[in-house]
């Protein structure tokens, strides 16, 4: 209940969803205490008029309750003023080593990119469980492969990692694969997408 807050508190951390973002930034009034959000592509001015003094902690992680350890965690932090933006770069030091100052348009670069590695990429891991599970294989067998490539983008850039039938231009491999997902439309689909941007991809280099 907002009406439990206390109201002496040195700094207000609002972390909801961004679409319920709009709505409790307007249940708040904190006239001079520090108030943030942590959302990566929503404006720092959503929350205004809550406060006089107000800012972003982004982490640029995907957080869930039921994980037991946190990993090194990046933020991304902001502040409408010199001080709540050096007091917030401070305290989310006391957080992480890796701590980086970043306006409304520098976030959303980042948040974008973070849909494009993290949400796209688990989206292809579901695709190809229920592949394994429509066809009797068993998807933890590609857990190494697929936990081996993060550890390898420490030390390459990523388009020196690619492999596969279509950087090689492998048509027969590729014809044969595509007609193995005839049952798998939609992956299918996206098998001919993703063949056609990395051949395209690397054919211009």
């Amino acid at each position: 209940s907002i009406n439990d807050i206390d109201p002496d508190g040195d700094l207000y951390l609002l972390a909801v969803s961004d679409n319920a973002l709009a709505t409790m930034a307007g249940q708040f009034s904190f006239p001079s205490t520090l108030l943030v959000h942590t959302a990566g592509s929503v404006s720092i001015d959503i929350l205004k008029k809550a406060s006089k003094n107000y800012g972003v902690l982004y982490p640029l992680q995907s957080l869930r309750k039921e994980v037991e350890s946190l990993p090194v965690i990046p933020f991304l932090v902001e502040g409408n003023t010199s001080d709540d933006l050096t007091l917030l770069y401070d305290f989310a030091k006391t957080l992480s080593p890796l701590v980086q100052k970043a306006d409304d348009g520098d976030r959303k670069k980042y948040h974008l990119a973070a849909v494009l590695v993290n949400n796209f990429s688990n989206h292809l891991y579901t695709l190809a469980n229920d592949f394994c599970m429509g066809t009797q294989a068993d998807f933890k067998l590609l857990l190494p492969l697929i936990q081996q490539l993060p550890l390898r983008l420490n030390e390459y850039p990523p388009k020196e990692l690619q492999t596969g039938p279509a950087i090689r231009n492998d048509q027969v491999s590729i014809t044969t694969q595509l007609e193995m997902l005839n049952d798998y439309p939609e992956i299918k689909n996206l098998y001919a997408l993703f063949t056609k941007s990395i051949q395209e991809y690397y054919n211009r280099k």
